[in-house]
């Protein structure tokens, strides 16, 4: 039989609209402004030297992704549903992404709120006339209409989802615009700004919505959760020696281009080997911490050993936690006996050391190489 034409499989792309450089353009347009991307290029800011730029982008950034994600889980409102609508997943990371929920668009969301962020900093910091203004605006704007034309046409969102994604963005971007210098003075110079940072990250793994399905999104929350304690923390311990305003800047004599290529050819291996190890520590130490304190636990992925199905928080795990002796073992037997993921724990304290990596190490590292 005559197969069916492509517009009445997916009568909300007409076929003359779907082509192939259309596709490979959104989705490598889509994977420019993802998370991923972010997490590869803020390091390379770092290191460039406009420490405060990568702080504040970092932190946004984190604020943004569990605003975000959190409101897609309460929300939760299903994307467009594939087929009819046609969905192009080009990567492994679209294809994940496509397992989160849709409103709002995660990727129209971050666009508004880095590209606003970074056009105030260039405006505030560099020159600032009417050409600049103007320049400055229209590349954001264009970007940000690209981002959202390439969500619907990829088939990822609805017009709803990224006008959502765009208003949200707008608003958490006025408020980030309001806050930010206070924020970063808190950072660079506070009092028991670790303590605080660490707090604020146990909260914000807590106090996150429960989707009606399981989603990817709590745990790029978790990841980027960690980023930003890594920083901060970082940051905290290093900021005078590396990230202060006499930090030397890209393309001066001080930094010149083939110095900074040089630390990204040493920066980018020890950033990833620190994540390896930091993962792999983490495997092995976290079990045995929450086992000691008597804390039932379970693992998804990362440690086979603590399969849902052997620890489901019954009355063995309690009566093992009663039995355990010291004060930490007492009080924490006092909360629900539930078991919890140790991956949450795995994937925070992973992302952490990558981003602790990034402003403390490695900058160390460069100091002895003269770079």
């Amino acid at each position: 039989p005559p197969r069916p034409r492509r517009d009445a499989l997916h009568p909300h792309l007409p076929e003359r609209l779907q082509h192939r450089l259309l596709d490979n353009f959104f989705s490598v347009l889509s994977c420019v402004v993802s998370v991923p991307f972010y997490t590869g290029f803020l390091p390379l800011l770092f290191w460039s030297g406009h420490g405060k730029l990568a702080r504040q982008m970092t932190l946004l950034l984190a604020f943004c992704d569990y605003l975000g994600n959190a409101v897609k889980d309460l929300v939760s409102a299903p994307r467009p549903c594939s087929p009819p609508v046609r969905r192009v997943t080009a990567t492994e990371d679209e294809k994940e992404n496509a397992m989160e929920y849709g409103l709002p668009s995660s990727h129209a969301l971050n666009t508004v709120c880095l590209m606003g962020y970074m056009l105030h900093y260039v405006l505030t910091y560099g020159p600032c006339d009417g050409f600049m203004i103007a320049t400055g605006l229209s590349l954001a704007f264009m970007l940000v209409t690209l981002i959202g034309i390439a969500r619907v046409y990829l088939g990822m969102h609805s017009l709803t989802d990224v006008i959502a994604g765009i208003s949200f963005g707008i608003v958490i971007l006025a408020f980030w615009l309001v806050v930010h210098d206070h924020v970063d003075a808190f950072v660079v110079s506070g009092q028991n700004v670790t303590f605080f940072w660490a707090s604020l990250s146990l909260v914000m793994c807590f106090a996150y919505p429960r989707p009606e399905f399981p989603t990817p999104s709590f745990e790029f929350h978790t990841a980027f959760n960690g980023v930003a304690f890594g920083i901060v923390y970082g940051v905290q311990q290093t900021y005078t020696r590396f990230h202060g305003p006499e930090a030397p800047l890209i393309l001066s004599h001080q930094l010149p281009l083939l110095a900074y290529a040089g630390r990204v050819l040493v920066g980018i291996p020890t950033i990833l080997a620190v994540k390896s190890c930091s993962k792999a520590l983490s495997k092995w130490l976290l079990p045995v911490m929450c086992s000691t304190l008597g804390i039932p636990t379970v693992s998804s992925c990362y440690v086979p050993a603590l399969k849902p199905s052997d620890i489901g928080g019954g009355s063995g795990n309690k009566d093992e936690a009663k039995q355990a002796g010291g004060y930490l073992q007492r009080v924490f037997s006092l909360f629900p006996q539930k078991a919890y993921d140790v991956d949450t724990g795995i994937r925070f304290v992973q992302y952490a050391g990558l981003a602790w990596s990034v402003v403390d190490l490695v900058p160390v590292i460069f100091t002895h190489l003269n770079l």
